[in-house]
């Protein structure tokens, strides 16, 4: 698979909400079971391919065709706009840093920085054979994302009667057979990569610092938590003292 395109600038910070900090690792879409992945249509004939593939070809305008090959495999592109949240600028440490570490003896960190610009367009030259999972893994490849694969999916929008619906792709599916069925123009169909954002949380796919974050952010909720109940009480208290000391008073 092939990756090229240009990208625009810019990216979004992260959320501040607390929730959205669990977003990323959420829905083990590697456990999914079969019955779980919505039913393909039965594989088409050679000549079915054909014709559909000519009907497409006769619609693009940017000379980005599909070609059938003699076993009945065809390739293609497809254009993925990336949405992803979470901003990961290059940590770049100085030599006093790393001698820090290294004397210290802490392991380094060996995850890959990465910084991906918002809305950025990537354009992918695949095959039909080619599932959702090896497009997500490729484009993270691209960008040398070291996060779990898991914690990210692709999305199709389809914009039908003036309405965008979004679903998520099965990782079995095979997007270049979407865009054959659904024609060249990106107004009728088009791809988004975005993190996962329902399902279980999945901590194993989470880094050690990662965690430890959650549970210095928790351990903040929680000293907050107890001091809005102990304020709560300590007004209710008071409260019930003066009323008490009032009917005292009435009653001398």
């Amino acid at each position: 698979m092939t990756v090229s395109g240009s990208m625009s600038s810019g990216y979004c910070s992260l959320e501040e909400d607390i929730e959205d900090y669990f977003f990323t690792a959420r829905e083990n879409l590697s456990r999914k079971t079969a019955k779980d992945a919505p039913k393909e249509e039965s594989k088409p004939t050679v000549q079915d391919l054909k014709q559909k593939i000519e009907a497409f070809n006769k619609m693009v305008q940017n000379g980005l065709i599909m070609k059938l090959a003699d076993d009945e495999t065809f390739t293609g592109f497809i254009k993925v706009h990336l949405k992803l949240r979470r901003a990961n600028k290059p940590n770049i440490q100085t030599p006093s840093d790393t001698l820090k570490e290294l004397t210290q003896n802490k392991p380094a960190n060996k995850q890959t920085p990465f910084y991906v610009p918002l809305d950025a367009m990537k354009q992918l030259h695949i095959s039909s054979v080619t599932t959702t999972s090896e497009v997500i893994r490729g484009l993270l490849l691209k960008f040398q994302v070291a996060d779990d694969p898991q914690k990210f999916a692709l999305f199709k929008h389809m914009h039908r009667d003036g309405q965008v619906l979004i679903q998520k792709l099965a990782l079995t599916e095979h997007p270049l057979y979407l865009r054959l069925l659904a024609g060249p123009e990106t107004d009728v169909l088009s791809f988004v990569l975005k993190e996962n954002d329902t399902g279980e949380v999945q901590w194993d796919a989470f880094t050690v610092p990662e965690l430890q974050n959650f549970l210095l952010i928790l351990e903040k909720e929680e000293r907050d938590k107890v001091q809005q109940v102990h304020k709560k009480y300590a007004a209710f208290r008071q409260h019930l003292q003066d009323a008490l000391a009032e009917a005292k008073r009435k009653n001398v």
